[in-house]
């Protein structure tokens, strides 16, 4: 028996759509052959694209891990930054608090020191009359006790020298004569 397809006549339409149906057969599978060629090749160099790339692919992950372990770094110097200028804020108004409270102070003792001099110039002042008024009594009291007790009591005393003078002379025994008193030689001059 011979095959229906060579049984036909080539000036049959349908010997010619076979015969076209068959050449596309023959391109599909010859397509098909040429399709697993590329796709062999192209997992071929994928293959060797993902040995190479495997290496790469182990040093990315390990640099996203330590760019996972710096951002995690980061992120707590940034909490620590964060909490450190908190701290410097709260600082600084403490610090311009106890500024505003020491100026204060300043303030209240300039005045008091300037109170305290006024009050000590008053004072040197009304001690300065009183060492005077006090000079002034002393002068007056020395004057008044030269004039009433120490004068009278040297004109007293010279008075007293005197009487007494006066009374040695009367009380005292008649002088000898010159000639009794002193021997010749003690009269010699010369």
């Amino acid at each position: 028996m011979i095959p229906l397809a060579l049984q036909m006549n080539t000036n049959d339409p349908a010997f010619w759509v076979m015969v076209v149906v068959m050449i596309s057969f023959v391109v599909i599978a010859a397509a098909m052959v040429a399709v697993a060629v590329v796709v062999s090749r192209v997992i071929r160099i994928v293959g060797n694209l993902e040995r190479r790339v495997e290496p790469l692919m182990e040093g990315v992950s390990a640099l996203t891990e330590q760019v996972k372990l710096i951002a995690a770094q980061g992120k707590e110097i940034a909490e620590q930054v964060n909490l450190m200028s908190n701290h410097l804020s709260v600082a600084t108004m403490h610090f311009s608090e106890s500024m505003a409270l020491v100026k204060e102070e300043v303030r209240d003792l300039k005045q008091i020191v300037g109170v305290s001099a006024e009050m000590a110039r008053d004072k040197v002042e009304m001690i300065s009359r009183t060492i005077d008024h006090t000079h002034g009594q002393m002068a007056a009291t020395t004057s008044f006790i030269n004039a009433r007790i120490v004068e009278p009591a040297r004109e007293i005393a010279a008075i007293m020298a005197g009487v007494r003078r006066g009374l040695e002379v009367l009380v005292a025994p008649a002088p000898k004569p010159i000639n009794q008193t002193y021997g010749e030689d003690e009269l010699f001059i010369g």
